[in-house]
């Protein structure tokens, strides 16, 4: 018998996560593992099945009771309807079990027959992209428009993305008679059946160019450099993503473009560290400011200059706190606060005479 499948394990939550979590786990790992994307089909479609059953109030409840081979209102097999069936452990009934067999092709003929649906991937649509786009810290302080350049699938131009060559038009499909479709005989343990599938010559058209186009060799695209103008938004932080919906590969012949994902990356300041949105900052000081007090002007992260009081008999480690002089929140309502460790100076090289003001001070006790 297959192990049964440990769906809170596979979308990485706990058994008590509520719906919110479960959701941002899914689409961090979906987007993660997208075949498109050079994902594993196998891995894709594994955190789908964990995720339709647990993102359902009444198949999670079942879940939580009886394991992923609860019974979903189905009929006939183990597990219920085709999208729930187990179709290892319903094989392993059948002598040697189900080697030699396509269980995915399987599936798909009974997709419709025990309530399943058979849903095949837009094989015209093209690619989402995933690019890195790296700023300084201070590129956040405020809403930002840049320049991206990337290599990508464009319409082509010449055929206008329909594939074939300018002047000539289209034909019927030879090998699918114009249907789109076309049917082959699968054998399985229950007998042979006849599936239907997508012509694999003119993509379910039902047509092919009479000439294909010289330029992109009928599909319809060609790989360009082509610069996207994007809005960072003030305040994003690292790993953040802005999606721009039909910017990634344009689709073949005609089909939808895929999306584009620009992962953000906030590049380290040698002066300021940034932790939400506060920032955080060191200020050395001598021993005489840290005794006697001081007002130091410093330059904020905007490189504005703003005073700061130093309090006397300050020890070094001491933190002052400068309000609103933080990151921007991303809301565009307020900001953050700058925080200054105060790093008292041990002096270097000195002089005799101020050799002597020491000895002087530490005949005073100080």
């Amino acid at each position: 018998m297959a192990e049964k499948k440990d769906y809170y394990k596979i979308l990485g939550v706990d058994s008590k996560a509520s719906q919110e979590e479960i959701k941002k786990a899914y689409y961090k790992l979906a987007h993660e593992h997208h075949p498109d994307k050079g994902g594993e089909e196998k891995k894709f479609k594994e955190i789908n099945e964990a995720y339709q059953v647990l993102s359902d109030k009444n198949k999670r409840a079942q879940y939580d009771q009886f394991g992923s081979t609860f019974n979903n209102n189905g009929q006939g097999f183990p597990g219920g309807g085709a999208g729930n069936v187990n179709w290892e452990d319903v094989m392993s009934g059948f002598g040697g079990g189900a080697q030699g067999f396509d269980l995915e092709d399987l599936f798909e003929m009974f997709g419709g027959g025990f309530g399943g649906t058979s849903q095949k991937r837009n094989t015209k649509r093209g690619s989402d992209l995933e690019v890195e786009v790296r700023v300084p810290l201070e590129f956040i302080l405020k809403d930002q428009i840049k320049k991206i350049k990337i290599n990508k699938f464009v319409s082509c131009s010449n055929c206008q993305g329909s594939g074939a060559e300018p002047g000539t038009s289209f034909k019927k499909c030879p090998t699918c008679g114009g249907s789109g479709k076309v049917q082959e005989a699968k054998r399985t343990i229950f007998g042979t059946f006849a599936q239907v599938r997508t012509c694999p010559e003119c993509g379910g058209e039902g047509s092919v160019p009479e000439k294909v186009c010289n330029v992109c060799s009928g599909e319809g695209r060609v790989k360009k450099e082509e610069v996207i103008e994007v809005k960072i938004p003030q305040g994003i932080d690292t790993d953040q993503v802005i999606k721009l919906k039909g910017k990634g590969d344009a689709g073949k012949k005609g089909g939808e473009s895929g999306d584009l994902y620009l992962r953000i990356i906030v590049e380290k300041d040698p002066i300021f560290e940034r932790k939400e949105d506060d920032l955080f900052m060191k200020l050395p000081i001598s021993i005489s400011q840290a005794v006697l007090g001081d007002k130091i002007k410093i330059k904020t992260l905007e490189k504005k200059e703003i005073f700061v009081k130093i309090p006397n008999s300050v020890q070094s480690g001491k933190i002052l706190k400068v309000s609103n002089k933080g990151i921007p929140h991303v809301s565009g309502f307020g900001r953050g606060d700058l925080y200054i460790e105060l790093i008292v100076k041990t002096p270097q090289d000195l002089t005799s005479e101020q050799k002597e003001l020491f000895k002087k001070l530490k005949k005073e006790g100080l």
